[in-house]
């Protein structure tokens, strides 16, 4: 990973002012539709242009599935809906060959269908209900961007995202996602509740049946400039070790590990972590108007990028703590100045 970028290629005030304008036109127009969510509009404004997958923990009737919706519109891209049920198979989602006639009339042949998973923004709604051999057939698309079946590997459309939820109460019936397929997802999200005021707005906006419905805010060409926008963010040196610092003291071997960590993690967060906390950090960097990283940012992302990848033990739960608790303790214990002075 490069700590720095050639001197042509590093973004200047106009390009930075322009490139945060888009980002704010999209955050305000999903503002339009989320009330009262905006750490988790700002979250997942930055993941998508970090080009990440998101994962979102809350109860039903968050207004999720009108995220998706809304993303969909902002940006002009088309979208599929999958509800993860204990029977769903594999060819459900990425797509399977049938048996056609011939036009001929002579003989038959097999014909590839594209699953749902042939879209730009797929939300996997409550993925923890289907059997780990479905969730399974996300692994490639979400890390290649690409399927194999029917013996052919196929392209998936430019851009690609996905969108998984699960319900963090009802447990009974489902499959828990494992380590592998967690490491896929930029962010994990806890989605909470609105307070009073927020379900005011909302009663009063759909009980009028006046659905909001956002208009396009960003073409592809736009959405395409924001993306190399975001890879020519700067990322100093200091910040990049830190960054560094904060991933490995994940792991309980680590000198710098404080103690819940080395008490209570089996296995920290991987190298796929610290690329996307380096992505995740130019994307916020940006949403924030600056031309390069800060420790602001890292921190600011940090919880959501390594809260999912920390995997405690088993007497972890007993004394209170979890992943984004042990995130938490990391970034509170490792300095962002190693020895005194920034490299």
């Amino acid at each position: 990973m490069s700590d720095a970028a050639p001197a042509s290629a590093l973004l200047t005030p106009e390009e930075v002012d322009r490139a945060r304008a888009g980002l704010l036109r999209l955050r305000d127009g999903l503002a339009g539709v989320i009330f009262g969510q905006d750490a988790l509009l700002d979250l997942v404004t930055v993941g998508l242009i970090a080009r990440g997958h998101l994962l979102l923990e809350g109860l039903p009737g968050l207004g999720k599935t009108e995220l998706v919706k809304a993303l969909a519109a902002l940006l002009g891209l088309e979208h599929r809906r999958v509800q993860f049920t204990p029977d769903l198979l594999p060819g459900d989602i990425v797509g399977s060959a049938i048996l056609q006639e011939n036009e001929d009339g002579r003989g038959r042949r097999l014909e590839f269908r594209p699953g749902p998973v042939f879209t730009n923004l797929l939300l996997a709604d409550e993925i923890n209900r289907a059997t780990p051999k479905t969730q399974s057939a996300l692994l490639e698309a979400m890390q290649e961007r690409r399927v194999t079946a029917a013996g052919q590997t196929r392209p998936l459309p430019e851009p690609f995202f996905v969108l998984a939820t699960q319900n963090p109460i009802e447990l009974e019936g489902t499959y828990p996602l494992p380590e592998a397929q967690l490491d896929r997802f930029l962010f994990k999200i806890d989605v909470g509740g609105v307070g009073p005021e927020v379900l005011e707005r909302i009663v009063t906006a759909r009980s009028a049946r006046r659905a909001p419905e956002p208009e396009r805010v960003l073409d592809g060409d736009e959405l395409n400039a924001l993306f190399a926008a975001a890879d020519r963010v700067h990322l100093p040196s200091a910040v990049l070790a830190y960054l560094s610092r904060v991933v490995a003291a994940t792991h309980p071997a680590d000198s710098r590990a404080p103690e819940p960590v080395r008490t209570h993690v089996r296995y920290g967060a991987s190298p796929r972590a610290a690329l996307g906390l380096a992505a995740a950090s130019r994307a916020a960097a940006l949403l924030a108007g600056k031309p390069n990283v800060g420790f602001d940012e890292v921190r600011r992302v940090a919880p959501a990028v390594l809260g999912h990848r920390i995997l405690p033990d088993y007497a972890a739960r007993l004394d209170g703590w979890n992943g984004p608790k042990l995130a938490a303790a990391v970034l509170e214990h490792v300095s962002e100045v190693d020895g005194g002075s920034p490299r």
